[in-house]
């Protein structure tokens, strides 16, 4: 009910009780000889004390309680809620309103009585309950053309493959930020990886462009004639992390109408989390909707995918980061006595700022990536069954076969992109990115999607399988869980079994865990993905849930008070 309708329910309802109440009294008035004389006279509302005239000679003044009229209450009652709604836009007496309030909330606290139901560990019988929705809202302006934009924005990314995604998708909301033109993204050849790929190499260029033509425009180079034009080589500038876009209004885009072509270097996570739902939505149809792999990634990535679908109904992907220097940069120390800590250390000298840590403190506050073994331990602890197909991706392992013995020994069927295809693979071995390419479409397709870190490919995952479906994402309580593993020989198995899937809950992917401001955007895509309108279907499908069920009998008793 709207603000004026309550308003005006609340006077009427108000003023009625007042004109009972003046009737009431009127045919009660008083016929004794003492008579009144001023006929204009009025009663007060809610019988406050009433002062009399009669003929005689001395005038007197009496003063009489009379009972509180209960439809004068109700007015009044009905008039303080008329100005609460007034304030408020909500009007609380409306039981139509109130029983489909009931009703609906008892629908989204499905999900949070779901935290005390068993976990179904290969899906969330909640995802059918959202979708996807990444559109261009009506009043989102076109894509300015080339000729009309601001000038060009070159953009060099950083990083492994999943870090540069980050850049790219950014990058295009910076361009659409500046009403720029922006040239296909210049990918890193200088990093860890030493990987000399192009965007051309890893991403259909001609399918990014055409998708987001009508949000930015983008060219592959610069024309010659305006290279030709200019005085100066292109303006390169560096921007601080997570700006907002304040910044690049008022720091960039002064520079790219002055120079006409800006350069934006080590472009990753420059653009604030948080933006406007639009500029979020356009990160969505970037990351999950433009950026597709070449043709022959995208084969091979499938067929891997296919032959896994082939072996087993249904398979699980774990991202196990292990290697030689994922663990020197994290600190941490795995119990490989002084051979570790000479190894790693040396590995970690290449970083020249990172602070001493203590291992154990790391630990403690769950900093620490977990070891295949402990993956493995945390899987059965889970409930699946030693039967269950694993598919690994990684890099090199830091310690081997050595290493991967324990989770082979929980887990038989195993299998990497090595195994899965040999000869296949051979053309690109020498791309780490390409690589890091076929994992990608493997783990995405996944029926669960497992992981011991909390990445680049780790977040990027989550998020897209979110919005791909809420698709089961099982992220490790890394904080709850190493302390759980440092103590479990203390334990039989069921009792750490038990803990382990408490402390699980609110990390394996449901959408309840997913909320406006918790974890990065690319992560938690709140903006993309939208809650399906509740029904009697649903209702009648949902019935057996209690909570469901103590809200219709509430709403049937009030209508039937």
């Amino acid at each position: 009910m709207g603000v004026a309708k309550a308003w005006r329910f609340s006077v009427i309802s108000a003023n009625l009780a007042l004109l009972q109440n003046q009737n009431g009294h009127n045919n009660n008035t008083n016929t004794n000889t003492n008579t009144i004389t001023n006929s204009n006279n009025k009663h007060v509302a809610c019988s406050r004390p009433t002062q009399t005239t009669t003929t005689s000679t001395t005038t007197t003044t009496s003063f009489q309680r009379k009972p509180i009229s209960w439809s004068c209450v109700c007015g009044l009652m009905l008039f303080g809620l008329g100005l609460i709604s007034l304030f408020t836009g909500h009007v609380v007496s409306d039981l139509e309103w109130y029983s489909q309030r009931l009703v609906k909330r008892s629908f989204y606290s499905r999900l949070d009585v779901s935290r005390r139901e068993p976990i179904d560990i290969w899906k969330s019988k909640y995802s059918k309950y959202f979708y996807s929705c990444s559109e261009r809202g009506r009043h989102f302006a076109p894509a300015v053309r080339e000729r009309s934009s601001n000038g060009y924005l070159l953009i060099a990314t950083s990083g492994g493959l999943n870090q540069q995604r980050t850049g790219i998708t950014d990058a295009v909301v910076v361009a659409r930020i500046l009403n720029a033109t922006l040239v296909v993204p210049e990918l890193d050849h200088h990093s860890f990886w030493k990987d000399d790929s192009d965007f051309i190499n890893i991403f259909d260029v001609d399918w990014f462009i055409s998708t987001l033509a009508k949000d930015v425009t983008i060219v592959r180079r610069v024309p010659d004639k305006v290279m030709r034009s200019m005085e100066k080589p292109p303006y390169t500038m560096r921007v601080p992390r997570k700006s907002a876009p304040e910044y690049y209004l008022d720091q960039v885009l002064p520079i790219l109408l002055r120079r006409r072509v800006v350069q934006l270097t080590k472009f990753d996570y420059r653009l604030a989390n948080d933006l406007d739902e639009e500029l979020q939505k356009l990160r969505c149809r970037v990351n999950y909707l433009a950026l597709r792999f070449t043709k022959p990634i995208q084969e091979l990535g499938q067929r891997l995918v296919f032959r896994m679908q082939q072996m087993a109904k249904r398979f699980i992907a774990i991202h196990l980061r292990f290697e030689p220097d994922m663990l020197a940069f994290s600190g941490c120390y795995y119990g490989g006595g002084e051979k570790e800590r000479y190894e790693l250390g040396e590995i970690r000298k290449r970083w020249a700022t990172l602070p001493d840590l203590s291992p154990d403190g790391e630990r403690k506050r769950g900093k620490c990536p977990f070891t295949p073994h402990e993956v493995g331990l945390m899987l059965r602890a889970l409930g699946f069954a030693n039967d269950t197909y694993l598919y690994v991706a990684s890099g090199e392992i830091y310690g081997g076969e050595e290493t991967l013995k324990p989770l082979r020994e929980l887990f038989p069927n195993f299998y990497t992109k090595e195994t899965l295809a040999n000869e296949e693979l051979k053309p690109f071995l020498p791309f780490s990115s390409r690589l890091a390419a076929i994992d990608y479409i493997v783990c995405d397709e996944s029926d669960v999607f497992v992981t011991n870190n909390n990445g680049n490919m780790a977040k990027i995952l989550a998020g897209r399988r979110r919005y791909m479906g809420h698709k089961r994402t099982i992220r490790p309580n890394a904080k709850k869980l190493s302390a759980l593993f440092m103590a479990r020989h203390q334990m039989d198995w069921e009792t750490f079994a038990k803990k382990v899937k408490s402390c699980q809950k609110g990390f394996m992917g449901e959408p309840d865990e997913m909320r406006p401001g918790r974890g990065e955007f690319l992560e938690t895509p709140y903006s993309c993905i939208c809650e399906k309108p509740f029904n009697d279907d649903e209702a009648s499908y949902n019935g057996d849930h209690q909570s469901e069920q103590v809200a219709m009998e509430s709403v049937a008793k009030i209508k039937f008070t």
